[in-house]
C-alpha cells in the first residue's frame, strides 16, 4: 500500500498539518505515518493531544540553547534513519522550519518524492525571516508537489521555473484547522475556559493579543517591542494578553520590562484551543508570527506585523495585515490609530481574508492520491 510520511516538529507545523493527516487517513488505499522531531516539545505535544494525532516516530530532538547547525545535523541523521527504516513512498512537509527543510533534504538523498504544504511564500530577503526564507527555497528546489496557499505564492514558484503542472493552489490549511478548533470549542467550551479569569479581569477593555518570537527581532528589536507594549498598556481602555514564547531571548526582555505592568498579562504559551480563544476575544493582534497573519483575519481581527518584510504579502494587499516593523513609536502610533479611528479599524476588520475556504487539506489529499495511482 502506498505510504505517505508526514514530517514536522513545531506547534505551527502540527496545527497546519493535522487536517492534512486526517484527510490522508481518510483515503482507504493509502497509509499515512507521522514522524515528529519535537523541535518544540511542550508546544508540539499540546497540539498532538487536542487533535488526537499519535506519532509513529518521535525523535525528541529538542535541547536547550542548541545552535542551528547542531540542530540541522541531528535532524538529518535522525530523520534519515527513520526513512531508511520506514521506506515511505512520499514525504510531506509544511512551511519553513529546520525540520521541514531537513525532512525534504533527507527524502531527496533517498530519491523519495516530496510534497510541500504552504509552498511558494517569499519575502525575497534571505535574512527576514531568518532562517525560514532560505528553508522554504531549499524545500522548493526539492519538492515535486507544491501546494501553494494563494495565486501569489503559486506565481512566485512559477517565476522560479517550477513547472506549472507541479504547482497546485489549495488555500492554506491553517484555515481548515481554525474552523475545526472553533467548532470543537463551540461544542466543548471547557477546552478554552482557562482564559475566563483574564476575560473577567479585563472586562470593558480592548484586548491586544501579542505574540513575538522571530530570531531577527532578538536584541534591540525585542526591547523596542517591550517598550512599545509598556506605552500601549498605560491606556486605561486597553489590556494586553501576551503568551510569552519559551525562548530566553524573548522571556528575559519581557520579564524585565513588563513584569510589573497591571494591564499586561504575561502568560505561558497557550495550547491551540486557548490561542484560538485569544484570537476571538482580541480587538487587535500585534505579532511577528507568520501564521497569525492568516488566522486572525479569518475571525475579522486586524493584524499589525512587527516585521519589515513578509512572505505573506496577500494579507497586506488585501488590507487584513499591515507591516509596521519594530520601531517603538511606529508600533504605538499604529495601535493607537486602530484603537481611536473606527474607520481605519473597520477597513482592516472587514477586508476579505485571502488565505482560503477551509477545504485545503481535502484538496491536498486528493492530489496526493491521484499521484499515487499514477505511480502504481
Amino acid at each position: 500500500m502506498y505510504k505517505n510520511m508526514v514530517i514536522f516538529g513545531t506547534r505551527p507545523e502540527a496545527i497546519k498539518l493535522f487536517p492534512v493527516i486526517n484527510a490522508l487517513k481518510q483515503q482507504s488505499k493509502m497509509r499515512c505515518e507521522v514522524l515528529v522531531s519535537a523541535q518544540h516539545r511542550e508546544m508540539l505535544d499540546q497540539v498532538l493531544s487536542i487533535t488526537g494525532i499519535t506519532p509513529d516516530y518521535d525523535l525528541n530532538i529538542m535541547q536547550p540553547g542548541q545552535s542551528l547547525d547542531a540542530l540541522t545535523a541531528r535532524l538529518l541523521e535522525g530523520i534519515g534513519h527513520v526513512l531508511d527504516q520506514a521506506k515511505p513512498d512520499r514525504v510531506v512537509v509544511q512551511g519553513d522550519t529546520a525540520t521541514a527543510m531537513v525532512g525534504a533534504l533527507a527524502a531527496y538523498y533517498r530519491q523519495i518524492p516530496v510534497s510541500h504544504v504552504e509552498a511558494g511564500l517569499r519575502s525575497y530577503d534571505i535574512y527576514q525571516p531568518w532562517p525560514e526564507e532560505v528553508n522554504r527555497k531549499i524545500i522548493g528546489s526539492i519538492a515535486d508537489q507544491h501546494f501553494a496557499p494563494t495565486e501569489v505564492s503559486a506565481g512566485a514558484l512559477k517565476a522560479e521555473a517550477v513547472p506549472a503542472d507541479r504547482v497546485f493552489v489549495t488555500g492554506n490549511t491553517v484555515i481548515d484547522a481554525l474552523h475545526w478548533i472553533t467548532d470543537r470549542i463551540a461544542h466543548r467550551p471547557e477546552l478554552a475556559a482557562n482564559l475566563a479569569e483574564l476575560e473577567s479581569r479585563f472586562a470593558g477593555k480592548k484586548i491586544i493579543g501579542i505574540t513575538t518570537h522571530r530570531r531577527e527581532n532578538f536584541g534591540d528589536g525585542m526591547e523596542n517591542i517591550a517598550s512599545a507594549i509598556k506605552t500601549i498598556a498605560a491606556r486605561d481602555d486597553v489590556a494586553c494578553i501576551f503568551p510569552v514564547h519559551l525562548n530566553p531571548n524573548v522571556r528575559a526582555v519581557m520579564d524585565k520590562m513588563l513584569g510589573d505592568e497591571p494591564n499586561v498579562a504575561m502568560i505561558e504559551p497557550l495550547d491551540y484551543p486557548h490561542f484560538a480563544r485569544l484570537l476571538s476575544i482580541s480587538h487587535i493582534m500585534l505579532t511577528d508570527s507568520g501564521g497569525v497573519q492568516e488566522e486572525a483575519p479569518a475571525l475579522g481581527k486586524p493584524v499589525l506585523v512587527m516585521r519589515d518584510t513578509t512572505e505573506r504579502p496577500e494579507g497586506v494587499t488585501a488590507g487584513t495585515a499591515k507591516l509596521i516593523g519594530t520601531d517603538k513609536n511606529r508600533i504605538v502610533s499604529e495601535i493607537f490609530t486602530l484603537l481611536d479611528d473606527d474607520t481605519a479599524y473597520s477597513a482592516m476588520a472587514r477586508a476579505h481574508n485571502p488565505f482560503g475556504d477551509g477545504k485545503a487539506s481535502q484538496r491536498i489529499a486528493e492530489i496526493i492520491w491521484n499521484a499515487s495511482r499514477q505511480k502504481t
